[in-house]
């Protein structure tokens, strides 16, 4: 799979797999672009796949300065023109989702749509939006990753998942190898992303969104709360919602089937709109 160059001559990774309307997937904090082994598997047969590592994760660790919100974007719009991509379906999964929204107002024109995955438009709680994590909690993730990342990413792959959510221990294992199999960022890294994604906030972009937007969340989601992505099917007008019941943060690994149809569903609906 190939490289490319951002603008600042920096080489980023990306999956690229199958034929067809392109869907752009974003992995979130911490995470790579083999998260989504399980689209990957089951859409290229009917779709193009894209998949980047974002900067300072998977194999773009080497692009690991300025982890904020707005060179996320820069970097996502300059693989959209490397790949010269049109009429695309967005797909991002957490941080994935508000890169996504960020990243709109420059590339809506390139889009069909757009999915939110475990979304939030804030991750941290603000005195006008209880709906995101408190900030001693996002305080707490910081101190744990500064001292044994590793230990706090295990903390973090076990909130991800509903208790019950994963009924066949053979399927755990699964998920658990895939996992594990994602190499993380440096110490830094993850703490720049991290402390990015507390500060962000996204509300104000959401007014300016007019394509269709597909909005899918875990009714016990811990992370990215379920009332988070309430709100932004409160305040993005074209949008629909879609809630995966018994679920946490990761519905995409653990109920792949069903994540992977409504993408067809709802891929095929906006490009048929958009022909």
């Amino acid at each position: 799979m190939p490289w490319f160059e951002n603008r600042l001559g920096e080489k980023l990774w990306y999956e690229d797999a199958g034929c067809g309307v392109p869907l752009l997937f974003l992995h979130g904090w911490c995470m790579s672009s083999v998260v989504w082994k399980r689209q990957f598997g089951e859409l290229a047969d009917t779709f193009r796949l894209v998949a980047p590592d974002l900067r300072g994760h998977g194999k773009s660790r080497g692009a690991s300065g300025q982890l904020d919100f707005v060179r996320f974007a820069a970097d996502l719009a300059d693989l959209i023109n490397h790949l010269n991509l049109s009429r695309l379906v967005l797909v991002g999964w957490s941080m994935g989702a508000q890169i996504a929204l960020q990243s709109y107002r420059q590339l809506h024109d390139r889009l069909a749509g757009l999915v939110l995955v475990s979304a939030t438009p804030c991750f941290t709680a603000r005195d006008d939006f209880p709906f995101g994590l408190p900030r001693k909690e996002a305080a707490g993730m910081h101190l744990k990753v500064e001292r044994n990342i590793q230990r706090a990413l295990e903390g973090f792959h076990g909130r991800m998942f509903a208790d019950g959510e994963i009924e066949d221990q053979q399927e755990a294992l699964q998920i658990k190898y895939l996992l594990d199999s994602v190499v993380p960022p440096d110490t830094t890294a993850a703490i720049d992303a991290l402390d990015s994604l507390a500060g962000a906030d996204m509300r104000p972009l959401l007014t300016d969104i007019s394509a269709p937007v597909l909005i899918l969340n875990g009714d016990r989601d811990i992370i990215c709360l379920p009332q988070a992505s309430d709100y932004l099917a409160k305040h993005i007008k074209s949008s629909c919602l879609r809630v995966f019941t018994g679920c946490g943060h990761a519905f995409f690994l653990t109920r792949a089937e069903q994540f992977n149809n409504e993408i067809i569903e709802y891929a095929g609906r906006v490009c048929d709109r958009n022909a």
